[in-house]
């Protein structure tokens, strides 16, 4: 079996039971269920939620995204090999640790292959939540041309790249766009400020401007929670980004989540200990691949500057990387998931067909 077929790269051609469009992302797709399927899950599996709660199947696949685009590799190489387990994984650890610590639950119902997850519906808050505890990344880059403001919050002068903040910072950005907020540009991802949310809760989807200093609680908690964890590993857990939705529980009481996945090499930035006491920066996340993607090409320009979209785009379409970068990944990827869950990654031969197996067999949901 090649290496490209341990892939999985097309993740919306699953024939699971649906009547709605399939919904993909740059890294998962997601299958709402037939009404009659959702309700029958949640009988026979005795899941916590409302009877008529929507359910979904959410199929990770191995599509490596960066700087907004889906890159590949020589020889059909579409994606990166264990990187949606490895994902899946860890984000399924540290959900489990909120949860047992009383944080709050996530949107996970089930688990039935390393790639997928039963989900809930949630409505979801339009926030993307950065919480940042180092300053690097696009931060620094505004920080070192002079700027002292961000989201609202005032950094003091004299801070030095990959220096430890002296707390930590939640810096919000739009999650889609959206309109009609006085102040807030009608585009996706851009940063807010906290007054922002304060005056136009509802429009960011809060329930109640105290839900607000909810969100602010969990993210705080949840990022203390993982950091805690990584530090026993001697990682540092530098960034990350939270995601957060309404549900309804099975009591019929609404309550704010966590949700999209949380912690993950693909949200955050995690270094390693060792290396940063030593002065030097080494990625246990993404942010590698992103490093070595603008020295792999001779204009990175074209990388970092969204007027150069087309040409960007241009560039991922057409240029195969070699072998050897997408397996950095795989390596990076596999390596830190092994290390937070404390055991081997399973990584399927085919997860297509196992996928398609188990959802026939076990939960009834393919004909």
């Amino acid at each position: 079996m090649s290496l490209a077929d341990k892939v999985l790269a097309v993740n919306n051609d699953l024939p699971i039971r649906t009547d709605k469009p399939v919904h993909s992302g740059k890294v998962r797709s997601v299958y709402w269920l037939t009404e009659a399927d959702s309700r029958r899950l949640i009988q026979e599996k005795g899941y916590p939620v409302a009877p008529d709660a929507p359910l979904a199947v959410m199929v990770i696949s191995d599509r490596i995204s960066a700087f907004d685009c889906i890159w590949t590799g020589e020889g059909n190489l579409r994606g990166v090999p264990g990187k949606g387990a490895a994902l899946n994984a860890i984000a399924n650890h540290w959900f489990k640790l909120f949860k047992e610590q009383g944080l709050a639950d996530s949107h996970i119902l089930d688990i039935p292959h390393p790639a997928v997850w039963i989900v809930q519906k949630a409505r979801p808050v339009m926030i993307e939540a950065i919480a940042r505890q180092y300053i690097t990344g696009s931060m620094w880059r505004a920080y070192s041309k002079g700027e002292r403001e961000f989201c609202g919050i005032q950094l003091p002068d004299g801070l030095s790249k990959d220096q430890k903040l002296p707390e930590l910072l939640i810096t919000p950005s739009t999650k889609g766009i959206l309109k009609g907020i006085p102040g807030v540009p009608e585009a996706d991802d851009v940063n807010i400020t906290r007054k922002n949310i304060e005056d136009n809760f509802a429009a960011f989807n809060f329930r109640s401007a105290g839900d607000i200093d909810r969100y602010e609680q969990l993210l705080k908690e949840g990022f203390d929670v993982i950091s805690a964890e990584l530090e026993k590993l001697d990682q540092v857990f530098v960034d990350t980004k939270f995601e957060f939705g309404y549900v309804t529980d099975a009591e019929g009481n609404e309550k704010l989540i966590y949700m999209d996945e949380v912690g993950t090499p693909d949200s955050s930035r995690i270094w390693d200990g060792a290396q940063y006491r030593n002065g030097e920066v080494v990625e246990n996340s993404k942010e590698g691949f992103r490093q070595a993607l603008l020295n792999h090409f001779p204009d990175p320009d074209i990388l970092l500057n969204k007027d150069r979209m087309d040409e960007r785009e241009a560039l991922a379409r057409d240029n195969e990387l070699p072998e050897s970068m997408l397996m950095d990944v795989s390596a990076t990827y596999v390596g830190i998931a092994e290390k937070i869950i404390g055991e081997k990654l399973v990584i399927s031969d085919n997860p297509k067909a196992e996928i398609v197996q188990v959802l026939r067999d076990a939960y009834g949901l393919i004909d």
